[in-house]
């Protein structure tokens, strides 16, 4: 593929120079991160900025990553002002744990996520997404694409780690999950003030009757269950782990944290990225053709290594979550002073990587904001950095369910490409939009057809 056949696919406008760091108070800034980011940012490893009286660095160094997400990680803990943030959404569970206790929960976690285990629920994820792709409409229609990815994505997260519980699959828990995930990253002042109980606005009373209502739904899952962690899958596993391992008061509210954690962010992001995914097919026609015949072929065989017959489509994967990172940002805080690869780092100062920034940097790639998914072929592949490409962050506190997300997505996309055509439609393409994750802001609208 020629330099000059590369698609562009659509990203938010920047600004062409530094921005004051109070536009992140008000307006779209507010609400996106990517909204009007830096253009010189593309091209320095480094700078230092701030943000009310937060001191920060602005990492996209590879090899400052990599010291900061590994190499020192003992240092730099997640700020304790985001933990705050989440903690009455997300409690002490695995994503907002430090210390003792996330080593305890990743150590309980952890064999869930393994190969051999992901494989037995490759399954189950093969019956949902053929389960949806049937029902795809019989005539040309738009369809949200991003819709439809969340609705599978839920329906995986409940069945595979909770039995399919009904409650989970409800039309209010998605309106729930849906309001709660947009206003998550947003830094709203009297939240990072820690008022936000004085903040009586209509968003942020309904923020906190969804957060309410799901942290009631699991509590009552959790009750019911009891010690014994009733049915025979990864919750009532972990439940059982957590009773065996802590008082008894302790691991009922660790139960409960981690099945709000598993549960909301356990389908978002990989729903992200199989929205962006299924854009970026629809608008490159004779690519889409050619990743269909590799799934049609695949689709033969055993669904528990789908996934594993599928390299073309690994690799347009990988490319999708370069451009469209499902991750906004991973922030880091220095418990201590340090040098961070001959950058002096003070204690209580904040570290800021942006995914969206280091996939996009002018430093680390060729024709950076071009897809061209022969990045990740071989030999190619092999000269990239360690710590230049962060689709599930990096370190000890790589997301755990890695893997799990990558089967599910190529399965999904497999079999949506069996069973349809896609392209753009009529309207613009929806925006990236940075909180939590990295959404299309106004969804996925896509035509859908069936295949000749």
């Amino acid at each position: 593929m020629t330099a000059n056949a590369l698609f562009m696919p659509v990203q938010p406008p920047r600004s062409p120079t530094w921005q004051p760091w109070w536009r992140g108070l008000y307006g779209e800034r507010l609400r996106n991160i990517l909204h009007e980011m830096s253009d010189p940012a593309f091209d320095v490893p480094h700078v230092r900025t701030r943000f009310l009286h937060l001191r920060m660095h602005l990492v996209s160094s590879p090899d400052m990553i990599g010291h900061v997400l590994l190499d020192e990680a003992a240092n730099y803990a997640r700020p304790a002002i985001a933990r705050k943030l989440l903690r009455p959404m997300l409690g002490n569970g695995l994503l907002n744990a430090e210390g003792e206790s996330w080593r305890l929960q990743r150590k309980l976690v952890a064999p869930t996520f393994s190969p051999v285990a992901v494989s037995r629920m490759a399954v189950l994820m093969a019956q949902e997404a053929a389960t949806q792709s049937a029902a795809f409409p019989a005539s040309p229609a738009v369809v949200d694409m991003a819709e439809r990815a969340t609705d599978a994505t839920m329906k995986i997260i409940a069945g595979a780690l909770f039995s399919g519980d009904e409650r989970l699959l409800s039309v209010p828990a998605a309106v729930h999950i849906e309001r709660l995930v947009k206003a998550a990253g947003q830094p709203r002042l009297l939240r990072m003030l820690g008022l936000e109980g004085l903040d009586w606005s209509p968003r942020m009373i309904a923020v906190r009757a969804s957060r309410r209502y799901l942290r009631g739904t699991l509590t009552a899952i959790v009750d019911e269950r009891g010690p014994g962690g009733g049915a025979d899958d990864f919750f009532g596993g972990l439940i059982r782990s957590l009773y065996a391992s802590m008082p008894a008061v302790e691991a009922r509210a660790t139960a409960i944290d981690n099945a709000i954690t598993f549960y909301v962010a356990g389908h978002e992001t990989t729903a992200v990225a199989l929205a962006w995914a299924a854009y970026l097919f629809a608008a490159q026609p004779d690519l889409q053709d050619a990743l269909r015949a590799e799934a049609v072929v695949a689709l033969e065989g055993d669904a528990a290594t789908l996934a594993d017959r599928l390299p073309q489509l690994r690799l347009f994967l990988d490319e999708t979550m370069r451009l469209y990172p499902p991750v906004a940002q991973i922030v880091r805080e220095a418990l201590a002073d340090d040098d961070m690869c001959g950058v002096p780092v003070k204690k209580g100062e904040l570290i800021v990587v942006y995914p969206w920034l280091v996939h996009r940097h002018r430093a680390l790639w060729d024709n950076p904001d071009a897809f061209d998914m022969s990045r990740f072929s071989e030999p190619d592949r092999s000269t990239l950095h360690r710590f230049q490409y962060l689709p599930f962050g990096a370190g000890p506190r790589i997301c755990v369910g890695a893997r799990f997300a990558t089967v599910e997505a190529l399965i999904i996309l497999a079999h949506w490409l069996a069973a349809r055509r896609f392209s753009l439609s009529d309207g613009p393409v929806s925006m990236p939009t940075g909180t939590v994750t990295l959404r299309p802001a106004d969804g996925m609208r896509l035509k859908v057809e069936p295949l000749d």
